[in-house]
């Protein structure tokens, strides 16, 4: 049975802005009509729809108001939330920013899985992650890391990813241990670059506060006061991954991120993070945590890409790499 209802809003030239893009997509995810008046916007459709409609415009009411960006791709995620009862408790917490970019960016978690994952990094000395591309894996590992220079509880960050691709056999490779290591790097140096500007960066670099090395080279090391990140951990076999945890010194802090759907060891090697979660997850002061697809907040084409993959996957179909 169809009805329609008046939701009262407080921001409704926000909400109708862009030609009514936010509304267009409530209507595609609970297939509705609705209209924007003077006081408000109604909303016809099933009854059971309508009521979850005026939750998701109420919560982005709250949100605008609150001064957090909005977009079509965050408001897709609030209609996913509510569709699995999860809305309230994204909204009744507003995500704290972790930091603000010399741009003027403040960078805080978009999702409820990626509040998870910078809580437990705020809390735990070593925290694991996985998840699919564009979760927010790298970025907000490296954000945290800024975060605990910028605050003084470490004096460094120690960035490092296996260079799979090299076989870790870098020494042939010309120029020094951070240009030989660079394209592998690429991804983490985006991150710093954003987040602390180009001057701020390199000035770091070149005091040897942020530290770039290969897997290869952390062997034998003991790291101390540092905030130590692994990136493209699914690229580690299982003694790498031992070797690299086990270099962690007083007063640090390890983040471990990686996605298993991009393995590019060779065939006949375990990968050293699914082995790491395993192994590791009911060790008190670790944490792992689990990012997934409702966790991408790139381009909304790269979740509908990753879930048209994983169906494949799921329907026995046949994998080339």
């Amino acid at each position: 049975m169809s009805e329609e209802i008046l939701v009262r809003v407080s921001n409704i030239s926000e909400l109708c802005c862009s030609n009514c893009a936010w509304l267009k997509v409530l209507h595609g995810m609970f297939d509705c009509q609705l209209v924007a008046l003077d006081d408000g916007i109604s909303v016809s459709g099933e009854i059971g729809s309508n009521e979850h409609v005026k939750q998701v415009l109420q919560a982005m009411d709250r949100m605008i108001t609150k001064g957090e960006k909005m977009d079509a791709h965050s408001v897709r995620y609030l209609c996913l939330l509510e569709k699995e009862n999860r809305l309230n408790e994204f909204v009744k917490d507003e995500s704290p920013i972790i930091l603000t970019t010399p741009q003027g960016r403040s960078v805080r978690a978009k999702t409820l899985g990626q509040r998870m994952y910078v809580d437990a990094l705020a809390k735990n000395e070593v925290v694991i992650c996985k998840g699919p591309a564009g979760s927010g894996k790298t970025f907000l590992g490296v954000a945290m890391a800024v975060l605990a220079l910028r605050e003084r509880s470490v004096s460094r960050i120690i960035l490092t990813r296996p260079a799979v691709e090299a076989g870790e056999k870098l020494g042939y490779l010309p120029g020094d241990i951070e240009e030989k290591v660079d394209p592998y790097m690429r991804p983490i140096y985006d991150a710093l670059l954003e987040l602390m500007g180009r001057e701020a960066f390199e000035r770091s670099i070149d005091r040897g506060i942020i530290e770039v090395s290969p897997l290869a080279y952390m062997r034998g090391r003991n790291l101390d006061d540092s905030f130590i990140l692994l990136d493209e951990a699914q690229n580690t076999t299982i003694e790498q991954m031992m070797m690299f945890l086990t270099r962690m010194g007083m007063n640090s802090r390890t983040c471990v991120c990686g996605d298993t759907t991009q393995i590019d060891l060779p065939s006949g090697y375990r990968n050293g993070l699914d082995d790491a979660i395993h192994v590791l997850s009911n060790v008190e002061g670790i944490a792992t945590v689990s990012l997934l697809e409702s966790d991408i907040v790139r381009n909304p084409l790269v979740q509908k890409i990753i879930m048209a993959y994983n169906a494949r996957e799921g329907s026995g179909g046949s994998h080339a790499r």
